[in-house]
């Protein structure tokens, strides 16, 4: 049965005549506190902060002069007290509420500042367990929640962005705030202590190993409204989760306009992507377009490499998404920058690329300082109605797999090297994906079809059509390798690819007809390995 209301109606406008500052993050307290107490409010504080108010020469009450009682427990209990949380809570319309403030002495708090100890932070550091645990704050949440539950009397500010607009507010009203305004500084409490607590229980389940816990809770902090999502008739927000994995979410944006939903999207797509190739091996570029790459190639250099994967589908990669695994050079800059291209994402870049990025300035470059590692383990999560889908990310990568070859011909070594690139690339292809690769790069891509032998004759035909491009006599299929992301259900899928020209397989196997599309494999002479491992991707 849930609590009864009493109904008693807040007030549009409370004067601001005492804060309680109480704060972690200490940007811009003391020309904060200086203009509270220049409006005639009381200050009182705690700890750290009550020194540095009291240190820069302002009045302040320790908040031990209200509750009686010292800060003990090297600080864990100060604020928990009921001269504290009776000042947050006491609803001063209420007749038994205002009897018990008067009777124990409980004089109110208008006006809460807080900010919490930086838990993320720590977690992110790499701190051991006890200094974490030590990082979680437990009476700044209790009076944030107070206070913001208490809205109707009680301005909670736990953002020191914050501060300006309450000042311009105050000054708007003669020293009181807005019922209106104390709702929204509560609805971001509210949203700061859930986010927070997601950060916790969240890390509990990592360190225990709790793979699926009961509760589970995500938290992000905005970091850019967007003009629309997908669509321009849908919202969008990108919230950043606090993790450093190296990506669109970390990167420094050095130049052009302002990353939109699907741009943020596909760049994601294409760096995780990039970051399955091994910078010291060999430079490698991703084209990405809708999510889906439409040329990686390898070589020798970035520029070589950019030559490669943009011959896999010139028609695709217009307007699209180029990521690479080493530090954009001039001479890559100088090929890419000849094609449209809406964003740019590097480890790094020298100035003379950035340089020749800046002369087209609406072209995005992000530098991220790393590549994300795909052997991480990590959580990624879908909404569906009324639910989450949350599983763990796909960091299996084909180096690790135990290959088994199941046909008669063996695979040679130039093609097995193009068979784990094939596989690579199809981890990051939608369902159901088909990739021809040939000397290090993409010829040919299908993805996201119902059916497999779909996607096998669109990568097909798309390579048919880059050779006309190209003005090649045969497209560079034939000789390929060809990459499924799960198991071929029936021998036609193989089949077709073997029109387009293949000469070897690389697939998940664990079909029923297993045996039967390794007939087909023998028959034609193609060499065939199994995985044992699946990459879906919807």
């Amino acid at each position: 049965m849930a609590v009864p209301a009493k109904n008693i109606p807040a007030p549009d406008l409370v004067p601001i005549r005492r804060a309680l500052l109480s704060v972690f993050d200490k940007t811009g307290l003391i020309d904060f506190a200086k203009a509270l107490a220049a409006a005639g409010v009381e200050l009182v504080s705690t700890g750290g902060t009550a020194k540095e108010v009291a240190g820069a020469g302002l009045a302040v009450r320790d908040v031990s002069e209200l509750t009686g009682f010292p800060e003990i427990m090297d600080g864990r209990v100060k604020t928990l007290h009921p001269s504290v949380h009776g000042a947050l809570l006491g609803v001063r319309d209420d007749a038994e509420h205002a009897k018990a403030m008067h009777d124990h002495h409980i004089q109110p708090i208008d006006l809460v500042v807080s900010n919490l100890y930086p838990f993320e932070e720590v977690r992110r550091s790499g701190a051991g367990y006890a200094s974490i645990v030590e990082n979680i704050d437990i009476g700044g949440p209790a009076m944030i929640r107070a206070s913001a539950k208490n809205h109707a009397y009680v301005a909670i500010v736990t953002d020191p962005a914050d501060y300006a607009s309450v000042l311009n507010a105050l000054e708007m009203n003669l020293g009181s705030l807005s019922l209106d305004f104390r709702k929204k500084l509560a609805a971001k409490a509210f949203a700061r202590t859930a986010t927070y607590d997601a950060a916790i229980s969240g890390w509990f389940a990592d360190t225990l190993e709790i793979e699926h816990p009961t509760w589970r809770a995500f938290g992000g902090r905005l970091d850019q409204v967007m003009r629309y999502g997908e669509n321009p008739h849908q919202g969008a927000g990108f919230y950043l989760s606090g993790d450093k994995r190296p990506g669109v979410a970390t990167a420094r944006q050095l130049q052009g306009k302002q990353l939109s939903y699907n741009n943020i999207n596909d760049t994601d797509a294409a760096f995780e992507l990039v970051g399955e190739f091994d910078p010291t091996r060999s430079a490698a570029i991703a084209i990405i377009k809708h999510a889906n790459p439409c040329g990686v190639a390898e070589g020798a250099t970035l520029k070589a490499a950019y030559a490669k994967a943009l011959a896999c589908d010139p028609v695709s990669a217009y307007g699209g998404i180029v990521a690479m695994n080493r530090m954009l050079d001039a001479e890559a800059a100088e090929e890419i920058v000849k094609t449209f291209t809406e964003v740019i994402i590097a480890p790094d870049a020298t100035d003379e690329a950035a340089a020749i990025i800046a002369a087209k300035k609406n072209l995005r470059l992000l530098v991220t300082g790393g590549l994300p590692d795909p052997r991480a383990a990590g959580t990624v999560a879908k909404s569906v109605a009324g639910g989450l889908l949350v599983q763990s990310r796909d960091n299996a990568v084909v180096d690790d797999l135990e290959l088994k070859v199941v046909t008669k011909r063996a695979p040679t070594p130039a093609e097995m090297a193009d068979l784990k690139f094939a596989f690579r690339v199809a981890k990051h292809v939608k369902s159901n994906a088909i990739v021809y690769v040939k000397d290090g790069s993409t010829v040919g891509i299908g993805a996201g079809q119902m059916s497999r032998v779909d996607s096998s004759r669109i990568a097909a035909r798309k390579a048919l059509d880059a050779a006309e491009a190209a003005g090649l006599a045969e497209p560079l299929t034939r000789g390929s390798v060809v990459a499924s992301d799960a198991f071929f259900p029936f021998a036609d899928g193989l089949l077709s690819a073997i029109e387009a020209g293949v000469t070897a397989v690389i697939q998940p196997g664990g079909s029923m007809r297993d045996e039967d599309v390794i007939a087909a494999a023998d028959e034609h002479g193609i060499a065939m390995v199994f995985t044992g491992v699946r990459h879906f991707r919807h």
